[in-house]
């Protein structure tokens, strides 16, 4: 399988080909993923108004993001007059030069930093291990993979790739820990080495779920109680915040807080969910708080009025959970931070569409991330759209070229589907084509679908030949 560090978003139809013949990685993302897919579906069966929540999430969204600027400028002033310090990035290469001087000038060299796809898209951890001052991470999942130097492969769990024997024999190599795939061996020396950084740490990195403009609050959320050591035992806290995480008031949390948890993980509630408002005047907690508000190409897509919608996203990953080709390649084959249906919108915007035109074709365009998405995001319809530019071009973006089969196999389906009768005829067609299997093994572009997957099969007698003749 492609090493995450040399993935790239343009290559995902041969890191997808890659990931299909590891047997154990696609074993481990079906269980994960059918496992949360069930968890979901029992929790949110217990909430009788949940289509009214989604629509009420949606709702705050559009508006916030409708006027991103108002509300980004109440946050911050709430938050300074709060006793925070806010800083504005405009690109991860800013916002990593703002850690990293925040570092400098307190002297910090022992960092802890909880989980953050923020952080992951702007390289920060390799933007301080440059200046020595690579932070250790504290989630379990993604100190695991901190360990193995990779990426990770899900939004919520980024070892959900990695099997528990996998894990033992990489603490066994790490860490020097007697031979176990026990989970809870592991997780007590993964315990012991952490609470050793903690106790240690002079400046915690956190991301933020949710920025409130009213009080100038932030929200983090997580489940291992590792975070919330991250933001308080350490004298100075930097928070990385990207800048479509603001909602307008403390209450709208209250619908958030029910469709985030249950949507992720299946669960009713986060277990810890800390709620952070400048610095204490009573000694509790950091000296300092430095939130960064990360732009890096989304007051970009807050403008572009068809796009907008992607920066609804909550980061709970259902839609990856949800998605056939997530469940069947994982996060890696996308070459990208953010994986499955949403990634495959946001990248190529985050990233330029040249740069990632590949990913919004990594879908079936079953429905299925729509259907699960806890703030309704038309994820298909966005993929569309971005299908369509790249196609088209855009401007300071070349058109994707078709491969020659594809052009041929699109151009006699725009044909055949001009009129009735044509229709009818490659109807028959495909009908007599199946009687000869080997067809569809030699030709092109069928062979290159046969290959991985079974050709459907046409009915034998048309809808509308039955509609005529009844059902006999």
């Amino acid at each position: 399988m492609t090493p995450p560090d040399e993935a790239h978003p343009n290559a995902f139809a041969q890191q997808a080909r890659d990931a299909l013949q590891d047997e154990v990685l696609t074993g481990a993302l079906r269980r994960a993923t059918d496992l949360f897919g069930e968890r979901r579906r029992a929790a949110i069966a217990t909430v009788p108004d949940w289509q009214e929540l989604r629509e009420h999430a949606r709702k705050v969204k559009a508006h916030t993001l409708a006027q991103l600027d108002h509300y980004l400028e109440r946050f911050a002033a709430n938050a300074t007059a709060a006793g925070a310090t806010v800083h504005w990035a405009r690109d991860g290469d800013e916002a990593c030069a703002i850690v990293t001087r925040i570092a400098a000038e307190r002297s910090a060299s022992r960092l802890v930093k909880s989980k953050s796809m923020a952080t992951e898209e702007i390289g920060l951890n390799e933007a301080l291990a440059a200046r020595a001052r690579e932070p250790v991470e504290t989630d379990l999942g993604e100190w695991i993979i901190q360990l193995a130097g990779e990426t990770p492969s899900h939004i919520i769990v980024p070892a959900i790739h990695k099997t528990r024997q996998q894990i033992g024999r990489l603490f066994v190599d790490k860490l020097g820990i007697p031979p176990t795939d026990d989970p809870d061996a592991l997780a007590a020396a993964a315990r012991t080495r952490l609470r050793a950084h903690f106790a240690a740490a002079d400046l915690g990195i956190s991301g933020v779920n949710f920025g409130v403009a009213e009080t100038g609050t932030i929200l983090i959320l997580e489940n291992e109680g590792n975070a919330r050591m991250t933001t308080t035992l350490p004298k100075t806290h930097v928070a990385v915040m990207g800048i479509e995480k603001v909602i307008p008031r403390f209450d709208d949390l209250e619908v958030f807080l029910r469709l985030l948890p249950r949507s992720g993980t299946g669960q009713h509630l986060t277990t810890y969910q800390s709620l952070l408002t400048g610095t204490d005047p009573g000694g509790e907690g950091p000296d300092e708080l430095h939130i960064v508000l990360l732009d890096n190409g989304r007051a970009k897509i807050a403008v572009d009025r068809v796009m907008r919608e992607t920066l609804a996203c909550i980061r709970c990953g259902a839609c990856l959970n949800a998605c056939p080709v997530y469940q069947s390649v994982g996060g890696h084959a996308y070459g990208s931070v953010y994986p499955g249906p949403i990634g495959a919108i946001l990248t190529p915007q985050l990233q330029g569409l040249e740069q990632a035109a590949a990913l919004p074709f990594a879908s079936t365009l079953c429905g299925a991330c729509k259907d699960v998405c806890p703030v309704a995001i038309d994820i298909p319809s966005l993929l569309l759209e971005l299908r369509r530019r790249a196609v088209d071009g855009t401007p300071g973006q070349r058109p994707v070229r078709l491969r020659r089969s594809e052009r041929i196999a699109f151009g006699l389906w725009s044909w055949f589907a001009r009129g009735p009768r044509r229709f009818r005829f490659a109807a028959r067609l495909a009908r007599i084509a199946q009687r000869v299997p080997l067809l569809s093994r030699l030709l092109p572009p069928l062979s290159a679908w046969t290959r991985t997957r079974e050709l459907p099969t046409a009915e034998g007698r048309a809808f509308r030949d039955r509609r005529r003749g009844g059902n006999r």
